[in-house]
């Protein structure tokens, strides 16, 4: 089946690139940008709240005092919920927060928030973004037309001298399109994206 091809429009050179409707031409589905977003979250939740029960605290393996005849309470152990130290009687276990989400429904909200930005023109395409250097200074003026806060870089591999360069910057943020997620692309008032990178995100989305 052929797929449409959506113009768009490349920044730093003269020219116009063409991607598919099936990733760049999605509707808006809301619902499911939700859900995948709030699954995303609650699977970055560590869970690690835990106490012990009176079988988990150390000590306590022999009996404090005789049976009879010391005038106090019968005590078998030292651990029990009712002494200081002991162990909790309904303990809190490690939760796990994560939510079923699949792979098709992943996808589809992926490719309905790429195509919203295309839309809202908050997605700028550039052959390619690299620095000399890793300063601080150099990025800047590779960005200084963007006057956006949230700025997310996207390119196709790892550049160390990109990634030094940003990581002093709080609002902007440099991924590969491997390690993009939901909540760097909402979060992002402008996506600034290399055509190479491009190609990759409509090879795993299509």
């Amino acid at each position: 089946m052929e797929l449409n091809l959506h113009p768009l429009t490349v920044e730093n050179q003269s020219g116009i690139i063409h991607v598919s409707d099936k990733v760049f031409g999605c509707s808006f589905n809301e619902p499911l940008i939700h859900q995948v977003i709030i699954a995303y979250l609650a699977g970055a939740r560590s869970g690690t709240r835990a106490q012990e029960t009176r079988a988990e605290v150390s000590g306590g393996g022999s009996k404090p005092w005789r049976q009879k005849g010391t005038g106090r309470a019968r005590a078998g152990t030292t651990r029990g919920p009712i002494w200081r130290g002991g162990g909790v009687t309904f303990a809190a276990a490690p939760a796990d927060h994560s939510q079923k989400v699949n792979k098709q429904m992943y996808r589809a909200a992926m490719r309905s928030m790429w195509s919203e930005l295309l839309r809202q023109e908050r997605l700028v395409t550039v052959d390619s973004l690299s620095i000399e250097a890793p300063k601080t200074k150099s990025l800047l003026a590779k960005l200084k037309p963007f006057q956006e806060n949230n700025i997310l870089i996207v390119v196709e591999n790892q550049q160390e001298n990109l990634y030094l360069a940003a990581r002093n910057l709080h609002k902007v943020t440099v991924k590969t399109v491997t390690s993009l997620n939901p909540v760097d692309l909402v979060s992002a008032e402008k996506v600034i994206i290399t055509t190479s990178a491009i190609k990759l995100v409509e090879e795993r989305l299509g």
